[in-house]
């Protein structure tokens, strides 16, 4: 899926169907909507029909309407500074695609970079092929290896996967998060005005052949929530603290067994967790690109729609090990449950019954060989023992940022209920690129988790 943003379009879309022949930008002077001005130069008949339409509610919310969430919203502006994003300008030529890159360049000018194929005279085609996009690369690579912006803006038409293929490995190489937006300005598939628009000249056979590529919405491999990159960065330090500290404890040193070593063996949580995902993230929806029945209605909900690039601050209450996997525990709320799936918790464990979000957690790790999907189920084996009213042994208690009891159910699964929550900041949009893709983590301390991969 991709965002669609509806850009204004222009004085002439309200009075050419009026037969009015004088831009209304002239007749305000170019700085507001002065109607009663307007209508006096005009039949009554012709007044009331615009007034009508400048009226109505889709024009009073047309200019806001038209925006996505990072230009408008200021929670997602504060996230989006602290976070790094690559987003990808996506529609046919003339469709309103580098207005749109510029206000949102224009509005993060000390952390952003905008850069367009228009630049490198690259034509669009049907297949990008045999587009010559190696300077361009050449200028993007630069900008992720200098750290030259977190937030980079690409304006090209996006419609050839191939190429978006490559878009992402860079992604996930540099550890930046994907939103793809398209302008959804009235004529942004009318191939006929298409035609008058682009600076290309393409020929309406040329639109055409493009346009069957940009027309559907574009799934990822899931859409979920994903933290802004001071918040990712303090969460992965809290997990290393939380996984040392447990690992320390004496109680958890004489039950190590689950996890495969003998009593009293010392075990290296560091080590057992071998895998994190490249940015964490709370899953909302596996998509599988649009094969996972279902997903496409998902994409097109009104809820999922607004949510996307906007910025929401994740809840977490309990961090939890298993020998399989290490995670977080989220709390949506009422706001994050309109995009969070009815059927999420059926999905893996059907035969159960949990209120709805229980799943919803953040991978911190896997051991080797696990795959990140078994931590949402591990977690509602922590839900399903709570509601049978399974109580808990108390082992210990940590300190620090992972202050709280630590609770074991068993069978290697240890919680610790947190004494005072971590907020953290996230970006709602998808994970675009290829499953099961292994790329180096970024240092931190003492090395946590020196290679991620995610599944």
């Amino acid at each position: 899926m991709a965002a669609s943003w509806l850009l204004f379009p222009g004085p002439h879309s309200l009075y050419r169907p009026l037969g009015l022949h004088i831009p209304l930008r002239k007749l305000t002077g170019g700085t507001c909507w002065e109607v009663g001005s307007i209508l006096k130069r005009f039949k009554p008949r012709t007044a009331k029909v615009l007034h009508r339409r400048m009226s109505s509610p889709a024009s009073k919310d047309h200019l806001e309407g038209q925006k996505p969430p990072l230009l408008v919203d200021d929670h997602t502006v504060a996230t989006v500074r602290d976070s790094k994003i690559f987003v990808l300008l996506r529609g046919l030529p003339g469709s309103g695609k580098t207005t749109l890159a510029k206000e949102i360049e224009q509005k993060y000018k000390d952390n952003s970079r905008l850069i367009s194929a228009d630049q490198y005279e690259i034509k669009p085609t049907r297949s990008s092929g045999g587009a010559d996009y190696s300077k361009l690369d050449a200028e993007l690579t630069t900008c992720f290896e200098k750290r030259e912006a977190s937030l980079v803006i690409l304006d090209d038409t996006h419609h050839d996967r191939e190429r978006l293929d490559k878009l992402f490995d860079m992604a996930n190489t540099y550890h930046f998060a994907v939103v793809i937006l398209e302008p959804k300005t009235p004529w942004r598939l009318d191939c006929a005005q298409l035609k008058e628009r682009n600076q290309w000249k393409l020929s309406l056979e040329e639109l055409k052949n493009l346009r069957p590529t940009l027309e559907k919405d574009f799934i990822p491999l899931y859409f979920g929530w994903f933290l802004a990159r001071r918040d990712e960065d303090f969460l992965r330090k809290t997990s290393h603290e939380f996984l040392e500290q447990l690992g320390n404890l004496k109680a958890f040193k004489k039950r190590v067994q689950a996890f495969g070593y003998e009593e009293k063996q010392k075990v290296d949580l560091l080590k057992h967790f071998a895998k994190s995902p490249n940015i964490l993230h709370c899953t909302a929806k596996f998509c599988d690109y649009g094969k996972v029945l279902g997903s496409e209605e998902y994409a097109q909900q009104e809820a999922v729609k607004k949510a996307y690039s906007k910025g929401y601050t994740l809840h977490i209450s309990a961090l939890f090990v298993t020998p399989r996997t290490a995670g977080a525990q989220v709390e949506l709320t009422a706001d994050q449950l309109l995009v969070w799936p009815p059927d999420a918790e059926k999905e893996v464990m059907p035969k159960d019954t949990f209120p709805r979000g229980s799943r919803a957690h953040v991978t911190l790790g896997t051991a080797a060989e696990v795959q990140d999907v078994q931590t949402g189920i591990d977690l509602l084996e922590f839900v399903k023992l709570q509601q049978l009213g399974k109580e808990a042994e108390t082992l210990g208690e940590l300190t620090g940022p992972v202050a709280g009891k630590v609770s074991y159910y068993d069978n290697g699964m240890w919680m610790v209920n947190l004494s005072s929550k971590i907020e953290v900041k996230s970006i709602f949009s998808g994970y675009y690129g290829k499953p099961g893709v292994s790329v180096p983590l970024r240092g931190s301390k003492k090395g946590l988790l020196s290679q991620c991969q995610i599944m």
